[in-house]
């Protein structure tokens, strides 16, 4: 129990312009680099390779681990946002460029708007609950947990074994490891299922609506 009410309090760490330029190129670098590698994936003709770029659970372990690595929330909402949005344009970028594939706008602006919206607030959810302790912070690292397991992989395990145990890897990153402590793990682990359900239809409507 924290009687002094610091300890646990999520604190924002200001930043040197310096230091917050460096780590805002290298989450664009990091970005291009995860863009080019998940294309590469796609057309490697290796399904596991496909999987980890187009199932879900790689880019929430990313934004989670970019929340939690965050001096503040501001700091992880913008790291987040150039990651995913540098890797939006340099997937279908490299799609368009040099495989000559076309640009897919449609896409293209519709994951934009995603860097811009969910993985900012994804990334500062993940920093408030690696930094706090109860039921609010294990549903929110439920929620990342369940959008993991709402791809799909794990009900079609033999379909998919490396994604299937990529998904339960980094459930347990989430739900064990980032969490602060025992109490908050408890309640992830309780939610994560009941989430999953919630997760797998939002994602399947997000399909939808992508084509």
């Amino acid at each position: 129990m924290d009687g002094g009410g610091t300890i646990g309090a999520v604190t924002a760490t200001p930043e040197a312009p310096a230091r917050r330029g460096s780590a805002l190129a290298l989450a664009a670098l990091a970005g291009v680099l995860a863009g080019v590698a998940a294309k590469a994936g796609d057309e490697s003709g290796w399904g596991w390779a496909a999987d980890l770029g187009s199932y879900p659970a790689a880019w929430v372990l990313a934004v989670a681990l970019i929340g939690w690595a965050a001096p503040a929330p501001r700091a992880a909402a913008l790291r987040a946002g150039v990651f995913f949005a540098a890797m939006t344009v340099a997937y279908y970028g490299w799609a368009a460029l040099v495989l000559d594939f076309g640009w897919s706008v449609r896409l293209l602006v519709a994951w934009l708007v995603l860097s811009a919206t969910a993985v900012p607030a994804t990334a500062v959810a993940a920093h408030v609950a690696t930094r706090r302790s109860g039921w609010l912070p294990g549903a929110l690292l439920a929620t990342a947990a369940g959008i993991t397991l709402g791809g799909g992989a794990l009900t079609d395990a033999a379909g998919h074994p490396v994604q299937a145990a990529a998904d339960v890897v980094v459930v347990l990153v989430l739900v064990v490891v980032l969490a602060r402590d025992l109490r908050t793990r408890l309640w992830a682990a309780a939610l994560t299922l009941p989430l999953t359900a919630v997760a797998a239809a939002l994602l399947g409507l997000l399909r939808d609506l992508l084509g």
